[in-house]
């Protein structure tokens, strides 16, 4: 299987890797930390589809996608950390004031996982990040030590996911998902 990484610009896709059944569903649509929590908050059913359809528009997307073929399987969510809720979070702390990008959602569609494409994800996000000047990319994913972390919290990744892909262990967190603490994992580029 050949997977293709791709910026993630056609809105459709996007939607069927983030977006509800229902287009009124109030789900988060990879929002939660890309903008702030009061307009998060305010974006409701179909407005919040319209919020990502314009973040598709801008010079730098939301993020990127993974296709096998013309069929996309797969989301990450790739910002500078600057424009996220990550410069603000309390939880997460801000270890330097270089201008870092966060890579905090990682998603393969059913059938699709347990094939390598979250590996594939990383790394088109952290190219996608390099192509826009980022000097570091950061990551805040569960450290699970090789437990099962469910499907619903997978989203942050691993640490493992992430040490696979060069990223190194540079700060604990005060967040916890799923039971298990995150942790701040980054990447010079």
């Amino acid at each position: 299987m050949a997977i293709d990484i791709r910026p993630a610009t056609v809105f459709a896709h996007v939607a069927t890797m983030v977006g509800p059944k229902r287009p009124d569903a109030n789900v988060c649509w990879c929002l939660s930390y890309r903008i702030p929590s009061a307009d998060n908050r305010e974006l409701v059913g179909p407005a919040r589809g319209d919020r990502v359809r314009a973040l598709c528009r801008q010079t730098v997307p939301p993020g990127v996608l993974a296709y096998d073929g013309d069929e996309v399987v797969g989301w990450a969510a790739v910002h500078p950390r600057s424009d996220t809720s990550f410069a603000r979070n309390r939880k997460i702390p801000v270890i330097d004031d270089l201008d870092v990008w966060s890579l905090w959602c990682v998603r393969v569609r059913p059938g699709h996982r347990g094939s390598g494409i979250s590996h594939r994800l990383v790394e088109g996000a952290v190219a996608f990040a390099r192509d826009h000047g980022a000097p570091a990319v950061e990551a805040y994913p569960v450290d699970n030590r090789g437990a099962k972390v469910d499907l619903t919290m997978a989203y942050v990744g691993t640490r493992n996911l992430f040490e696979k892909a060069g990223f190194t262990h540079a700060a604990d967190t005060d967040s916890v998902l799923n039971g298990f603490p995150r942790v701040l994992m980054r990447l010079a580029l």
